[in-house]
This record gives C-alpha cells, sequence and structure tokens, in this order.
C-alpha cells in the first residue's frame, strides 16, 4: 500500500464543519493563525458577527493559556504581515492580562498607529479591564511620547469610544517639553498655546474661515492633511485640488470617486498625476495596498482611463513575486458561500499566481461541477477577475478528481475556499487518491479565506500547507514553500520578539 492511501486510511475525520460535512481539526497554534489572518468580526456565509466574536474571544483566551510566546509572535505577525488590525488588538488586550511582559515586548508593534491605541483601549475596557493598570499605562505613556502634530490633526476624535485626548487622560503623560505640553492639552480640550502648534492653528483658523480663498490660504499655510481638511469642512473643487498631490497612495484609491464627482479629472493635468501615482512600482511597494483593494476600486469607478491605471496597478502589485514553478494547478471555489470580497481576493488571487506561471499551470473553476476559467496572459488580472460570478453547491474534490481523470501529473495543487464542503466527495479523499495514481509528492496549498474552525486535511499529511488570509503575503509564501520553507507555524514561531 501506497505512503498516500496508507496516511488516508489511517486518519480518519475528528470534527464536521457548518454544513455538516467530516473535517479535520488543525493543531490550536495553526488555528490561531487562521482567527488572527482572516477572523475580520463581520459577518460570513456559514455565521453571524456574533459567533464569530465568540469563536474568536475564545481562542484568544485559550491561546494566552497554552501558549502565550507563540500568541506574542503571531499578534506581531498578522498586524505587520498579514495587514490585520482589529483581532490583533484585541489579542493584545487579553495578553495585557495573562503575560504583561510579553505584553510590553510587543505592544508598539501592533499598536502602530493611533486608531490602534483608541481600539486598543475600547477593546480593554469592553473585556472589563477598565484601563489595564500600570502595565498598560506605560506602554501607552511611551506610544503618546511620539504623538506628532501631524498624528494629533489626523486622528483626534477619531476611533471606536477613545480618542487621544482621551489616552492621555488615562495615562497621565508627562510632556517632554512646551511644545508637547501645548499639544496634549489641545488635545484634552483645554487652552493652549496655539503659537507653539502652527498647524492646530492653521486648522482653528480654517474653521472660522469663511470663504474658499480663506480656506485654501490656511490649508496651505499649515500644510494641512487631507483627512483633517475633509473632517473640518466640506471640500469644492477647487479645495480637492489643492488636497489632491498630499493625498498618500492608499487615501486617493479611496476617494478615487469622490475626487471623480468633484469635477478634478476634467483637468488632463490632474488625471495624469493620478495616473502616474497608481502606476507608480516603488510607490505602491512602500503603501503596501492589498490588490483586492485595487479590485474594489476597479468596480466603484467609471472612468475608462482611471480603470485601465487600476488594471495596471494590480500588475504591478504582484510583478515582483518570486516563480511559483509552471507544473501547478490552481482552483478557485465559486459556490454561493463565496460570493462578494471572498470572491472578488479569490478571483485576484487565483489570476495573479496564473500569471506567475507564465500561463502554463491550470486555472480551473469549481462548484459542484469543474470548469476550465480559459485565462488569458495577456488580458490584465481585474478584466478577468470582473467576469467570474458565483454559483451553485461546494465539492472541493471535484477539481481534483477531474485532474485524476485526465491524469494531468502536476507538482503543486492550490485551491482557494471557504473550505465548506456540503455536497460530494471530501478533498482529502480525492487528494489521497491523486497521489496514490498520478503524482505521491504533490504539493497541496490551501487558501483558506474564512474563519471556521475546521480543515479539509488533517495536520499529519506533511506535504499540505495551509495558509489563512488575504494578503500579497499569501502568494510570496506558496512560493517560499515550493522551494523548501517551513509550516506558517513554523514561520511565526521562528520570529524574535
Amino acid at each position: 500500500m501506497s505512503f498516500a492511501r496508507k496516511l488516508f486510511s489511517a486518519v480518519k475525520p475528528t470534527t464536521r464543519n457548518k454544513d455538516g460535512y467530516p473535517a479535520y481539526t488543525r493543531s490550536a497554534e495553526e488555528q490561531y493563525l487562521q482567527t488572527l489572518l482572516t477572523n475580520t468580526m463581520g459577518n460570513t456565509f456559514y455565521a453571524d458577527r456574533n459567533e464569530l466574536l465568540e469563536d474568536a474571544g475564545q481562542m484568544h483566551l485559550e491561546m494566552a493559556d497554552r501558549n502565550p510566546q507563540f500568541m506574542a509572535k503571531a499578534l506581531v505577525y498578522a498586524r505587520n504581515e498579514g495587514y490585520m488590525r482589529l483581532q490583533p488588538l484585541y489579542g493584545l488586550a487579553v495578553l495585557s492580562y495573562y503575560r504583561p511582559d510579553l505584553f510590553a515586548k510587543v505592544f508598539l508593534k501592533v499598536v502602530l498607529i493611533p486608531s490602534d491605541l483608541s481600539d486598543f483601549l475600547t477593546i480593554l475596557q469592553g473585556l472589563g479591564r477598565g484601563e489595564g493598570g500600570r502595565a498598560v499605562k506605560r506602554q501607552v505613556n511611551l506610544f503618546l511620547a511620539g504623538v506628532s502634530e501631524y498624528w494629533a490633526l489626523k486622528y483626534n476624535g477619531r476611533g471606536r469610544g477613545y480618542n487621544l485626548g482621551d489616552a492621555i487622560a488615562t495615562a497621565h503623560p508627562k510632556p517632554a517639553d512646551l511644545k508637547q505640553q501645548a499639544l496634549f492639552r489641545y488635545l484634552r480640550g483645554h487652552e493652549a498655546n496655539l503659537a507653539l502648534l502652527p498647524q492646530v492653528e492653521a486648522l482653528e483658523n480654517l474653521k472660522r474661515a469663511n470663504t474658499e480663498k480663506k480656506q485654501l490660504r490656511w490649508i496651505a499655510q499649515g500644510k494641512l492633511p487631507y483627512s483633517t481638511v475633509t473632517g473640518a469642512i466640506k471640500p469644492t473643487k477647487a479645495i480637492w485640488e489643492a488636497l489632491l498631490r498630499q493625498m498618500p497612495a492608499f487615501a486617493l484609491l479611496r476617494h478615487l470617486n469622490a475626487l471623480l464627482r468633484a469635477g478634478v479629472f476634467e483637468s488632463e493635468a490632474n488625471l495624469k498625476y493620478v495616473v502616474q501615482r497608481l502606476t507608480d512600482r516603488e510607490a505602491l511597494a512602500k503603501a503596501k495596498i492589498l490588490p483586492f483593494r485595487f479590485a474594489l476600486a476597479y468596480e466603484q469607478v467609471d472612468h475608462p482611463v482611471l480603470r485601465d491605471a487600476l488594471r495596471e496597478a494590480v500588475e504591478l502589485t504582484f510583478g515582483n513575486l518570486p516563480e511559483l514553478g509552471e507544473q501547478t494547478a490552481i482552483f478557485l471555489d465559486i459556490s454561493g458561500s463565496m460570493s462578494g470580497e471572498y470572491l472578488r481576493i479569490g478571483s485576484v488571487f487565483a489570476l495573479a499566481l496564473y500569471k506567475k506561471t507564465q500561463g502554463n499551470s491550470l486555472f480551473w473553476l469549481f462548484d459542484t461541477k469543474v470548469l476550465d476559467a480559459k485565462p488569458s496572459r495577456h488580458d490584465s488580472i481585474l478584466t478577468q477577475a470582473e467576469r467570474i460570478r458565483t454559483r451553485g453547491g461546494t465539492d472541493t474534490g471535484a477539481p481534483v478528481r477531474e485532474l485524476l481523470r485526465q491524469q494531468k501529473k502536476v507538482d503543486q495543487i492550490v485551491i482557494i475556499t471557504d473550505e465548506q464542503q456540503n455536497s460530494g466527495s471530501p478533498f482529502y479523499e480525492a487528494l489521497s487518491a491523486y497521489r496514490a495514481k498520478v503524482n505521491s509528492e504533490v504539493k497541496a496549498f490551501i487558501v483558506d479565506i474564512a474563519p471556521y474552525r475546521n480543515a479539509m486535511v488533517p495536520p499529519q499529511d506533511p506535504n499540505t500547507h495551509y495558509i489563512y488570509g488575504w494578503s500579497d503575503n499569501v502568494l510570496t509564501y506558496i512560493a517560499q514553500t515550493v522551494q523548501g520553507y517551513s509550516t506558517l507555524v513554523e514561520r511565526v514561531e521562528a520570529e524574535e520578539l
């Protein structure tokens, strides 16, 4: 009996998924990474917000008790490599109670901007921890020592319950100099010497300005950031044009529709400038904008030149990834539970994977049946992703059985799915049969973009790798693993605190 058949016959399903089909339980550490990298506390097809929140809370508590060292490293990884916010902040609040020493080591690696601090303090209060005690106040003080005038303008008054002024009242930081003292007093709503805070003074003058000319003067004089201006006054076309060239790349992407409605792109110079910004490879890499954000903007913006720029931006985002190897089969779940953001993300990733194999891989769509996506190496990722639609139920074994039927030998199988089997044969049964009859060494990569705590493959399988979430690091991780790198859990464990 082959290794694949022995493995499959020896490992029986250990649980059931949310649709009642057999599934497997992965390690607690892996489940924790899944929670951090996929659970946005929003609704999914099979679970509502309250259920997801309860599951996530339980995972944080279990990991804090079981393996707090791994927990601390995972929080840093999820915030910086996975580009997630709320789950790492929730975990940080739990860690502050269980292991204040580890909490202190990672606080400033998880709380990166004032809105992180606001959400962290709100979560802490929601968990019944109040202000968190001296260990928390010490870290909040360290963070507040770095608050700049820019941060004061951009973030004060924002967040879910706490603003910077509230944080100052909570931690009572000692100002380093007169300027910081004035800044803290301003943030607390007290009288302050604004002569020491020229940007703050410009903002207060902007709020009182009664003509567009005066508004433009204070924006220019104070070099006021776009978020501050749009929060203080209603921008006109002229004001949007003044803000255009100082907006960060992500802000520019988010405000394309507003700029379009305001008539900013009636100017050829403005349009040319934005296109150059959106297609600047170095700027895109620095901004770390997730590819699906471009896909969302692409769906919302009705302007041919801007849509062309967004197509190019996605191609550039994936352009510097390592090679994956040509003998790859890519399977994208298009069942009904993948509708909306899941399909948008999955389609962009699958097409990017296809292009990285120089068009020599397979790219199939599946629900309960299998469909060749007929991808093009030349059409843009966004153009092709826009044509992919959801339908039907889910049989995750279907594409692997079709691979076996056609006797196609591949070295890697990449399946992008929410893992919710609800008909047909299980994925692992089909994978084991394929390994027994076609290629015993084939590696399988399951890109799971949902937070359900069950799996299609048992942890004993050394040639199957789970990747969670939707950042562009997913593709990098697949490429590295093909070249012999460790599992995602091992990668996080190797991080230094």
